[in-house]
């Protein structure tokens, strides 16, 4: 299923990389350098690097992200975490929209080692423009998940059926400030996953900001000996891509 998800993942990035050589003008996005802080299943101080990229041609709207994060305590790694993620949009009208979205995350000290979705739905623009936007998306796919041994538990993997809802909230204070609030729910028969992410953008000078986040990331059901919620509260450099 994973090397599906990769080569599916890849076709799909195929023509956003195109686009982006061909040196269209409406291609941008945001890379970032972070340190944070980390409870639940670790605590650590680490450090990590995030790009953001999205990519508007006609009704079509490709958004790709990819996030980094290495910690280590006393010399020894604990967290070491890598999401990827890529999704497309095509506009309906005015303010609804279908979309397809795949993505991957291996995290080496999380509740599952390994998981996968890959789905299709609808999005809906509730509010905009400037300065609030809200945009909700519902949809369902095909999830997976791989457990991390714990004690003398063994690892096992578990694939199924999953509904997916997701909302992004944005708010202007100003042309300096901005404020973000994502969250995201998979909800299938073994596991249900919630994540919250919300932060606040302050413009720097040029093409650099500073960001203050705190997200949490929640699952229902994990493997005996293991936490079910993690919390990250992170500082980044923003570099904003024209």
């Amino acid at each position: 299923m994973i090397k599906i998800l990769l080569i599916s993942s890849t076709c799909l990035l195929f023509p956003v990389f195109s686009y982006a050589e061909a040196g269209d003008k409406t291609w941008g996005g945001e890379a970032s350098v972070s340190g944070s802080t980390t409870s639940g299943n670790t605590s650590t101080t680490d450090i990590g690097v995030a790009l953001r990229l999205s990519k508007k041609q006609g009704l079509w709207t490709h958004n790709f992200d990819t996030t980094y994060d290495l910690g280590k305590a006393n010399g020894l790694d604990n967290k070491n975490r890598w999401y990827i993620g890529y999704k497309i949009d095509r506009q309906i009208n005015e303010r609804l929209f279908a979309y397809a979205n795949v993505n991957y995350l291996t995290d080496n000290f999380g509740p599952f080692k390994q998981e996968s979705f890959i789905g299709t739905g609808l999005g809906y623009q509730m509010i905009e423009p400037d300065p609030l936007k809200w945009t909700v998306e519902a949809g369902a796919g095909y999830r997976s998940q791989k457990a991390r041994q714990s004690g003398i538990i063994p690892s096992f993997k578990q694939n199924d059926f999953a509904l997916r809802g997701a909302s992004k909230l944005d708010y202007k204070f100003s042309d300096a400030v901005s404020l973000y609030n994502n969250s995201e729910v998979i909800w299938s028969q073994n596991d249900t996953y919630i994540w919250n992410d919300v932060g606040i953008t302050a413009h720097l000078a040029g093409n650099l900001a500073a960001r203050f986040s705190f997200r949490i990331d929640h699952h229902t059901d994990v493997p005996i000996g293991v936490k079910n919620t993690d919390t990250i509260t992170r500082g980044s450099l923003v570099y904003t891509l024209k």
